[in-house]
């Protein structure tokens, strides 16, 4: 299952919804009839890229290498490879999004489950009749709650809304910024005596998708290969974490569950992480784009296309974002969120049945704690569904 601040394959199926078995789609296999899954969010949308740079992201691995459970007994996560620690803090200090001095880093497959590795490392350690709280401010994102409730745990459950939290009982906060699914950028919200802990899910946390304004240093923070860099499928996310004992416990989860990490996957994020920093250290001329200017320049040209597609129809509002000093790109920039948070204008009751009339699958925002006029649909398919979409929504007229 997918569950931390993702799209969950399984939940095109439920909805109805059918995702491409390929990584690509030509135009001619799209038709007025076609279903555009813009629910789910798989992000194909920097293949182009990294088609562009094949040779140097190539791995090769012999039969005989990385056999062994073990990669590094003397750290705490041993399942770990050297070299992804290595690239992940150099990655963090090239963009500057977060601290990783004096903390430890976890591995897991994907943030997913860094998520209820977390949960499960803060939660109280007496197991009782009574689980601590876990909240998240809505809209939240949707799989969080499965993601609690799959377990059945007597150390965690599912309390909903943070804003509307008020028991005077211990709690943990999820802090998702940026939000999946609006973009916006998140603060903690609950407002309690009670002894508090927070996780803060930083997926999105990239200069592709928001200005990097601070060096985050929270005592947990969550991030994801996928959404770094589009690479979902090799399942690798990270926990930076200030206390090693929880760190520990994340490690002890991680390995309950799976045994550790493939050191394929590993390997692969190690070595492309690695051709995003070389880029930037050895950047000599402009003949060449590199990694976050190319997929900044991406989501900019595609948001406009969907603003405009949106102004047209006069069917849907979407979220402003204000501009704000990037200090990666030392410029001021705008946000550019990986989904498309929609409500339907005054007089329509249901975002979701309109886009379905178009024959594009959203996500219902009832699913995300709030009502049915909400939408999220995805900013991060293949061109030829994003332009095939952005048509359809341009098109879209009040009944």
């Amino acid at each position: 299952m997918v569950v931390a601040n993702s799209s969950s394959p399984s939940d095109s199926i439920n909805n109805n919804c059918f995702p491409c078995s390929n990584d690509t789609m030509s135009l001619s296999n799209l038709s007025n009839n076609s279903i555009i899954d813009a629910q789910k969010g798989d992000p194909l949308a920097f293949g182009s890229y990294w088609k562009q740079m094949s040779d140097e992201c190539t791995v090769v691995i012999k039969g005989w290498e990385l056999m062994s459970y073990y990669s590094d007994s003397s750290n705490m996560c041993w399942f770990m490879l050297p070299e992804l620690r290595d690239e992940i803090e150099r990655l963090h200090h090239l963009v500057g999004n977060a601290v990783t001095k004096d903390k430890y880093i976890v591995v897991g497959n994907g943030s997913s489950q860094l998520f209820q590795a977390a949960l499960f490392a803060v939660s109280p350690s007496d197991v009782s009749d009574h689980p601590i709280n876990v909240v998240v401010t809505a809209p939240y994102y949707s799989e969080y709650k499965n993601a609690i409730n799959v377990l059945h745990s007597r150390m965690f459950r599912w309390a909903g809304d943070a804003a509307l939290y008020d028991e005077n009982k211990p709690y943990i906060e999820v802090v998702t910024s940026p939000n999946n699914p609006d973009g916006t950028l998140r603060v903690p919200m609950v407002n309690s005596l009670a002894e508090g802990k927070l996780i803060h899910d930083l997926a999105y946390y990239w200069p592709q998708y928001t200005p990097i304004n601070y060096e985050a240093g929270h005592d947990i923070m969550l991030f994801t290969f996928s959404k770094c860099t589009g690479h979902a499928g090799s399942r690798i996310g990270w926990a930076i974490v200030k206390d090693i004992a929880v760190a520990k416990k994340m490690a002890t989860f991680v390995q309950s569950s799976t045994m550790g990490v493939s050191k394929e996957s590993q390997t692969r994020a190690a070595k492309i992480i690695a051709v995003i920093c070389d880029g930037y250290q050895n950047f000599k001329s402009n003949e060449s784009e590199l990694f976050f200017e190319y997929s900044k320049r991406l989501m900019r040209e595609r948001w406009e296309k969907f603003r405009g597609a949106i102004e047209q129809s006069m069917v849907f509002n979407v979220t402003k974002y204000p501009r704000a000093h990037c200090n990666f790109t030392n410029e001021i920039s705008e946000t550019y969120p990986s989904f498309a948070w929609l409500k339907c204008e005054e007089g329509i009751e249901n975002s979701h049945h309109c886009l379905r009339k178009l024959n594009i699958c959203g996500r219902e925002g009832e699913r995300f704690g709030v009502d049915s006029k909400y939408v999220r649909i995805s900013m991060l398919g293949i061109d030829d569904e994003f332009n095939e979409m952005v048509k359809r929504l341009s098109n879209a007229k009040k009944e």
